[in-house]
Parts: C-alpha cells; structure tokens; sequence
C-alpha cells in the first residue's frame, strides 16, 4: 500500500462498510477500508430476507461483495484492528494495532456490535444456528416449531407478540423470577405462552442444533429454536475516543444523514441500528457513502 491518506476511512469492511466503500469507490473517492475480518455473524449458516442474496451464507454474500469493491481502484484495503482515531484540524488519524498510522478527511465506522453471550455451556455453539436474535432473517426456517424466548420483563412481552406469529407452541423462559406484569402474564396466558422462570444450567444440542434446556432444577424443555436478546457492546471504542453521542441503548447517535455528533465522522450498520440484518447493513452503507461523498462535493466545489 503506497498512500497513507485518504480522502475516507472506512472502519469495518462488512456489509455496511463494504457498501459504503462501493458507493465512494464509484464516485471517485480515495478510500481505505480497514476490516479484522471477524463478522459477527460468522457462524450463521444462511441469511435470509435479502432480495437476490435469500438463502446465501453470509459469506458468501460478503466474499461477492468484496470481490466487486475490489474492482475499483480507488478503494484500497487494510487487514486489521483498529485501536484508536484521533480528529485532528485536517481530518482524522486513524492508528491500528501494528501501530500502522492512515489518515483521511472523513471517517465512517462500520464496525459492527460484540455481542455479550451468556455463560450457559451450549448457548454459544448454538448462537446463529438454533439460538437466534432476529424472526425476520430466521423466523420463516423455524415457523410452527417448538420455540422458546429467553428474556424477562417489557422486552420479553413485546418480543413474544412477534414469535407468536410465527409459532403457537411458545414458551417464555425468564432465566430466574419473572420480572412480568400482572396484566402481561394474563395476556401471555390467553395465548397459551408458557412461562417457565427457572434457571437455565445448560443447552444441550448436537452441531448447534437444540435438543434441550437443561434447568438447575434438573426439569428439561425440549425445543427446536430459542430466540435470545442479548446485550452488546460496540465493537471498537473509537467512537467513544471521538466524542461521539451514544443513545440510551448503546447505539452510536446517528442524524437521518448517518452523521454523528462529530463533524466528519458518519457511522452505519449494526452499530447505529437494533434493526440487525444484512439488507438493512448493506442499505444504510450505500446512504452514508453518498452522504460523505456530497459533503465533500460541497466542500470542494
């Protein structure tokens, strides 16, 4: 790599930031994508609700992705991690681990969500496979299963409204005492949702493929599917190193331009957003890559 300034830093180079690279790339934007090659999403075994891409493993769909971006010689590309990005009066200084140093006009963090799994043995094997976060990318594969919910309280009300479309043979595990409403139990009742309030001891499954939830009552529920809300953390801290507002729930404070509170910096993805899919990644990148290409029009002009 000869150039070490950019006129955009691309921080992540998953669906989001591979999209906001083609967008750039396409309008004759220097750009470097800097990517650890880790996606959240890895072991996922097919992603679904993305028009011409239904079905594809997710790497699939990321390996095409890059392989198109590649064809413009104006996005380049780094393997690695970010540490730190510092705003200085000309841009930004983008420093990795290997201690390598870009730099770029405008920044704009693609880099996903870590999410904080639970120290139950199984849950981890099965997280993208038969223990899942979102019924529109998986919904459809598992619908009229036996399915479980592991959440407590509001969040866990409003979330078995959605799965209770896509099956009837539902149960509600509250992982200890429930945190419902009177009001929520009686409904869940009426709909035949049960509400089992032990503590989950393990997940026993074959490939990450549930067989059972193992309680440390020693009870057993058998299941098919268990969708999971889990908490997160943004991937990296750079935002924060920034200055950039968060929201109440973690995410990184976006305008309707993807804009961040700090002039410069734009962010998409699942970082900014608790609607996760790759459709919804893919789109937010080729807006924001747009949004930063019209500033800097504007700028220059």
């Amino acid at each position: 790599m000869e150039s070490k300034n950019f006129e955009v830093i691309i921080i992540g180079g998953s669906y989001a930031g591979l999209s906001a690279g083609m967008a750039l790339g396409r309008s004759l934007r220097s750009v470097l994508i800097i990517d650890s090659g880790l996606p959240c999403n890895r072991q996922t075994p097919h992603s679904h609700n993305f028009l011409t891409h239904d079905g594809k493993t997710p790497e699939e769909i990321s390996t095409l992705a890059r392989e198109q971006v590649e064809k413009y010689d104006t996005v380049q590309f780094h393997s690695g991690t970010v540490l730190k990005a510092l705003k200085h009066s000309g841009g930004f200084e983008v420093i990795t681990r290997s201690d390598e140093k870009f730099y770029a006009r405008k920044l704009i963090i693609a880099t996903g969500i870590k999410d904080l799994k639970p120290d139950i043995p199984g849950f981890d094997e099965c997280w993208g496979i038969s223990v899942l976060h979102c019924p529109y990318c998986h919904g459809y594969e598992v619908k009229n299963e036996v399915t479980g919910i592991m959440d407590n309280g509001d969040i866990a009300f409003d979330f078995s409204k959605l799965i209770f479309n896509m099956t009837k043979k539902l149960t509600l595990l509250t992982n200890g005492k429930s945190t419902l409403t009177d009001e929520q139990i009686k409904k869940l009742n009426q709909n035949n949702i049960h509400i089992e309030e032990g503590e989950i001891e393990r997940i026993e499954h074959q490939e990450g493929r549930i067989q059972q939830v193992v309680f440390k009552s020693g009870e057993e529920l058998q299941l098919k599917v268990l969708y999971a809300k889990i908490p997160f953390l943004q991937n990296l801290n750079v935002s924060e190193d920034l200055g950039c507002e968060m929201t109440e729930h973690g995410f990184i404070k976006v305008d309707p331009m993807q804009k961040t509170n700090v002039p410069g910096v734009f962010a998409c993805g699942d970082n900014v957003t608790m609607m996760r899919s790759v459709a919804n990644a893919v789109s937010q990148g080729n807006f924001t890559g747009a949004m930063v290409n019209k500033e800097l029009a504007e700028e220059d002009f």
